[in-house]
């Protein structure tokens, strides 16, 4: 692997121009009067804005991006598509609800979107001048996911989640009143978050613009297909499909196929796990591959002309996500030492650089072909916000301009703190970077608690990402504490892979270390004052972490799991999963299984504990918070239970807002009732 830093950008993702500087993650903490601003609280929630979808046009001259804000009813949310030309102030574009997914055409003169509006989701076409939305697709049976311009403008590429037997997905099905309400499964992938799978597959079909038809290319697959995209001249298709024989089993695999015309190869890429392909040209595709399902990523490039492929940057420390091909060049986000920037990959030569984004988290990076850039950003004290850059000189020479910020007046009348970093290390000598937020408005001389926020996953990572959590616990008085312990991303793969087979071991270890060396630093922090919470893995962890120490006046335990055996049976993930993550099956490693289970240990309880759970999680059951519940109850622990109905796992992100704010509520009233 070769990995070198081009442009280190530290703090702020850039020094913006004059008039995108106060917008661009400045901190309102004007204090000099005896009447502060406030810091965050949880209803503010209702009032802010997000961004997302961004796609620049080719010629570089449009920006079109989804602002969603929280419905009038606080349970809901709109999203509607805005449009910026030329750098200007962007305008709404769509006037319903319910618009996401806008794809401008290659001139930058039309865009399809999809839609709820009139009720079910359909594929509209709209000019960019302007005036009535062309419904052009909408299905009777199956759903829409994704569309895509062919290059000549003549048809679109779509994905759509379609049972294979279905041939006329525009026609109703017939009458389903006379059958019976039953799922049979058969196979180990029987259930996602959601509920129970269907026997939907996605399949490429395309709709023709001209003749205002839709043709299946492989609508009748008995297998998924993803990631689809055209060739440069538009004669071939690329995309990514797990074909394995036990691919319903849960089988970690992965091949890349082309089809041109009506001809379908798949490409001779090494056994494993090959995805996200990308055009370089006519002839070459770029991919991610991974030996297996924890082996280090390797970006690998195809040749179609004599069937043979070179790997660009191999046993990488940094994951791609959106992977991308613009400028002659490969490019990529990463989370990287909780930041997620960009970096460049050369196609001549190989390895990897990081452009920018260090402080900040890029997504929805956009190219055009005129070299200019668009992107959202976001950090701990700014929501995602419009960027655009006239080229990569432009970025490396922080000459940028910030297009929407839909979000100013609150920011201006909010005070927000960035996260403080500094390092520890662990028993094996790790660098540990800790993340912490002191107390809004801090007084000298007054010892304040401290509460450990632990992260899901275990893979993902905490930093430079708006998570008004933090700031929450901030503006109530709390200091907060927070890292990426092993098994997270963003350090390198072997960090990355400590956790295996040592839940509640590595992963506990290191966030003990960073809440003591907290403690150290800062001898304002109350030591009899320390608070835990933390959600999905960082719930498990939370429900550990009181069998193991008696230190933390209270614990907030979310969508967590206290028992493995039980957990193993009812989630989402297969046996296959299972097995390979837990060394094997319950039968096979039971002792592992329970041994790291909390519920073994729940008779050492001592800490006041309030559960959050949802009734329609299917990654952790809410039965693992039933019986967390149970145990402390029988073992009299002081214990809530607060179940969310018909919420899931990703209550704490895309939750119904009005629950979603009222959980955010629970975390710090129960925290304040147990100081």
């Amino acid at each position: 692997m070769r990995f070198t830093t081009e442009c280190a950008l530290s703090g702020a993702l850039l020094t913006l121009t004059a008039p995108a500087l106060l917008f661009a993650g400045a901190v309102n903490a004007n204090t000099e009067n005896n009447n502060p601003q406030p810091g965050f609280q949880a209803s503010d929630y209702y009032q802010l804005v997000s961004v997302s979808d961004l796609q620049i046009s080719e010629d570089g001259r449009t920006i079109a991006f989804v602002k969603t804000q929280v419905g009038d009813d606080k349970r809901s949310r709109n999203s509607s598509i805005w449009l910026s030309r030329d750098g200007a102030e962007p305008v709404q574009f769509s006037r319903s609800n319910s618009d996401f997914a806008p794809r401008l055409s290659p001139d930058g003169q039309r865009l399809v979107f999809l839609s709820g509006r009139d009720n079910g989701t359909a594929l509209y076409s709209l000019s960019v001048n302007g005036g009535e939305a062309q419904e052009l697709v909408r299905l009777e049976q199956g759903s829409l996911q994704s569309a895509q311009w062919h290059p000549n403008q003549t048809e679109l590429l779509l994905t759509i989640s379609l049972d294979p037997s279905i041939t006329e997905p525009l026609k109703k099905a017939d009458n389903q009143d006379d059958k019976p309400d039953v799922t049979v499964i058969t196979d180990a992938v029987y259930k996602r978050q959601g509920g129970y799978l269907s026997s939907n597959r996605s399949g490429l079909w395309t709709y023709n613009l001209v003749e205002e038809t839709l043709t299946s290319l492989t609508g009748d697959s008995e297998w998924h297909e993803g990631s689809a995209s055209y060739s440069p001249n538009g004669a071939c298709i690329a995309f990514a499909s797990n074909r394995h024989p036990q691919a319903r089993e849960g089988y970690f695999s992965s091949s890349i196929f082309v089809r041109c015309g009506d001809e379908e190869r798949e490409l001779a890429t090494p056994q494993g796990h090959s995805s996200s392909p990308v055009w370089t040209g006519n002839q070459n595709i770029a991919y991610v591959y991974r030996e297996s399902n924890y082996a280090a990523p390797s970006l690998q490039l195809y040749d179609l002309r004599n069937d043979s492929y070179r790997e660009l940057a191999g046993q990488m420390d940094h994951s791609p996500n959106d992977l991308q091909a613009a400028l002659g060049s490969l490019w990529f986000t990463a989370d990287d030492r909780g930041s997620r920037p960009l970096f460049r990959v050369d196609l001549d030569l190989g390895g990897y650089q990081l452009i920018a984004g260090q402080g900040q988290s890029l997504s929805s990076v956009s190219f055009a072909q005129t070299g200019a850039i668009a992107w959202i950003s976001e950090d701990e004290v700014t929501p995602g916000q419009v960027m655009r850059a006239h080229s990569i000189a432009s970025l490396r020479d922080r000459e940028v301009a910030l297009i929407a910020q839909f979000n100013r007046d609150y920011l201006d009348s909010t005070q927000r703190q960035r996260y403080e970093v500094f390092t520890t290390e662990n028993e094996r000598g790790d660098r540990l970077d800790v993340f912490f937020l002191p107390p809004l408005n801090r007084e000298e001389g007054k010892q304040y608690p401290v509460v450990l926020n632990i992260k899901g996953g275990p893979g993902g990572m905490w930093g430079h990402q708006w998570f008004p959590e933090m700031q929450l616990l901030s503006a109530r008085g709390y200091a907060v504490v927070f890292v990426n312990y092993r098994g997270s991303s963003g350090y390198g793969h072997d960090h990355a892979s400590q956790v295996r087979l040592d839940y509640g071991g590595a992963d506990y270890r290191d966030n003990i270390f960073a809440l003591d060396a907290a403690l150290d630093r800062y001898n304002w922090l109350d030591p009899d004052r320390q608070f835990i919470t933390g959600g999905s893995h960082g719930g498990f962890l939370t429900n550990w972490a009181t069998t193991q120490t008696d230190r933390f006046r209270a614990a907030v335990t979310q969508r967590s799991v206290s028992n493995w055996i039980s957990e193993a049976g009812t989630q989402a993930f297969p046996p296959l999963s299972m097995i390979e993550e837990f060394g094997g099956s319950i039968w096979q490693n039971y002792d592992y299984y329970w041994g790291r289970s909390p519920l073994k240990y729940a008779d050492r309880v001592s800490t006041p504990t309030l559960i959050i759970h949802s009734n329609h999680d299917h990654i952790t059951p809410i039965g693992q918070g039933e019986e967390w519940f149970y145990a402390l109850k029988a073992n009299r622990v002081p214990v809530e239970l607060a179940v969310y109905d018909r919420e899931g796992h990703g209550l704490s992100r895309g939750g119904r807002p009005i629950n979603l704010v009222d959980r955010l509520e629970r975390i710090v009233e129960w925290f304040d009732r147990h100081q």
